[in-house]
C-alpha cells in the first residue's frame, strides 16, 4: 500500500445541513490530497494534508501556458454504508492520456487509485446521501516550474480535492435547452479537444455566455473544420437516438472520450439497442428533427450523469425534441447508471471500486 503522510485539520469545517441544498462546486471538504514532481526524482512526497490556499510564484508555467490536466469522479454511499467509486480505472486511464497530450509525467495508476481512496475515507463524513446528490473528486496537475520560457516544465504537484454536490444543472434531470454553436469552435482535431484540460473550457466562455442569454443551459459545438458535424457539448458528450438507433459522435481526436459516454455505449449495447458511433451533421440532425425520426437527445457526463434534452436552437430554427420531456431511454440509462452507483442495482460490470 502507498505510504501516505496524513496531517489531520486542526479546524474542522461545519458539514452542510442534509436537508439544504448543494450547489455544484461551492463547498470544500476539510482535506487535500497533494504530491510533486521533480525532474530526474519523479513523483514523490505523497500526504493528506488539511484543505489549503496554495502558494506559488508568479512565474510558475502554469499561470504562463496552460500546463494543467484535471478530471473529474464522484463517490456515493450506499443505504448500507459502503462507499463506492464507479469506474475510477477509467478515469486514471484517461488522466495519463492527457497528461501525455499535455508533456505531464504520467501518474502511477495505482499511486493514483490510492490517494483516491485514502482521500475519499478521510473525508466520509462530507458524503451527501439525499438524492441527487454525491462526493465529487477533482484530481488535478499544475506545472509549478518558475520559468518564462516555453517547454514542459521540470516540477509539477498534483492534488485531489473534494466537493459535496447536488445536480450539475439547476434543471436536474427536466429536459434542458441546447444551442448549436454557429460562431466559435472549441477544438480541433490534432489539438488539445482530447485533453482534460482548462484550455479547452476557457475556449467554450464566449459562446456559453451568449447561449445563456438567450436561455440555454449550454452549447454544442461543431467539428472545428467543416463547421458541420456534432462533436460535444461544452461539459458533456451527446446522444441522438434516431428511428431507434443511439447515434454519437465517433471519437476524432477533437472530443473528449466520456467515462458516462462510454458507460451509456455498454449499457445500450447489452440491451440490444443498436448503437452507431459515427459523423453526424447537423442537417442530418435538423431532417430527422423535423420528420420526428429525433425520438431522444441526451448529454452524458460525470457532472450531470445523464441529461435528456428537450430543444435545441440551430441559426434562427428550434426544434422541440418529442413532447419536450425526459424519453424513456434516457430514464432508464439515468436510472441503471444512479442505482449502480448507489449499490442499489447489481453491478454485473463490475465497475464499481468499493473505498
Amino acid at each position: 500500500m502507498l505510504e501516505i503522510k496524513i496531517e489531520k485539520t486542526t479546524n474542522p469545517k461545519p458539514i452542510p445541513d442534509k436537508d439544504n441544498p448543494l450547489v455544484f462546486g461551492t463547498i470544500f471538504t476539510d482535506h487535500m490530497f497533494e504530491m510533486d514532481y521533480t525532474d530526474g526524482k519523479g513523483w514523490h512526497d505523497p500526504r493528506i494534508v488539511p484543505y489549503h490556499n496554495l502558494e506559488l510564484e508568479p512565474s510558475a508555467m502554469v499561470f504562463h501556458y496552460g500546463q494543467e490536466m484535471f478530471e473529474g469522479l464522484k463517490a456515493y454511499k450506499t443505504e448500507d454504508g459502503r462507499i463506492l467509486l464507479f469506474r475510477p480505472d477509467k478515469n486514471i486511464e484517461r488522466a495519463n492520456h492527457s497528461n501525455r497530450r499535455l508533456m505531464i509525467p504520467e501518474i502511477p495508476e495505482d499511486i493514483f487509485m490510492e490517494a483516491i481512496k485514502q482521500v475519499v475515507k478521510i473525508d466520509e463524513a462530507w458524503i451527501p446521501t439525499k438524492e441527487g446528490t454525491s462526493l465529487y473528486i477533482r484530481p488535478f496537475v499544475i506545472a509549478t516550474d518558475p520559468f518564462l520560457g516555453v517547454r514542459p516544465s521540470y516540477t509539477y504537484k498534483f492534488m485531489i480535492i473534494l466537493s459535496p454536490v447536488g445536480a450539475y444543472y439547476p434543471e436536474g434531470l427536466d429536459p434542458v435547452k441546447i444551442w448549436i454553436e454557429d460562431e466559435y469552435v472549441r477544438a480541433v482535431r490534432g489539438g488539445i479537444g482530447e485533453a482534460k484540460t482548462g484550455g479547452n473550457y476557457v475556449a467554450s466562455m464566449a459562446s456559453q455566455m451568449k447561449a445563456h442569454e438567450e436561455g440555454y443551459s449550454q452549447v454544442l459545438w461543431l467539428d472545428g473544420v467543416e463547421r458541420k458535424y456534432i462533436e460535444e457539448v461544452g461539459a458533456m458528450n451527446i446522444f441522438f437516438k434516431i428511428n431507434g438507433t443511439v447515434v454519437t459522435p465517433m471519437l476524432n481526436g477533437s472530443i473528449l472520450s466520456g467515462v458516462t459516454r462510454r458507460t451509456c455505449i455498454e449499457l445500450c449495447k447489452s440491451w440490444g439497442v443498436p448503437v452507431e458511433e459515427r459523423k453526424v451533421s447537423v442537417d442530418e440532425l435538423e431532417e430527422a428533427a423535423r420528420t420526428g425520426a429525433l425520438e431522444e437527445v441526451w448529454g452524458s457526463g460525470t457532472a450531470a450523469v445523464i441529461s435528456p434534452v428537450g430543444h435545441l436552437r440551430y441559426e434562427d430554427d428550434v426544434f422541440q425534441i418529442g413532447d419536450g420531456g425526459i424519453g424513456e431511454l434516457s430514464q432508464k440509462l439515468y436510472d441503471t447508471v444512479t442505482g449502480i452507483q448507489l449499490g442499489k442495482i447489481e453491478d454485473k460490470f463490475g465497475w464499481t471500486v468499493e473505498v
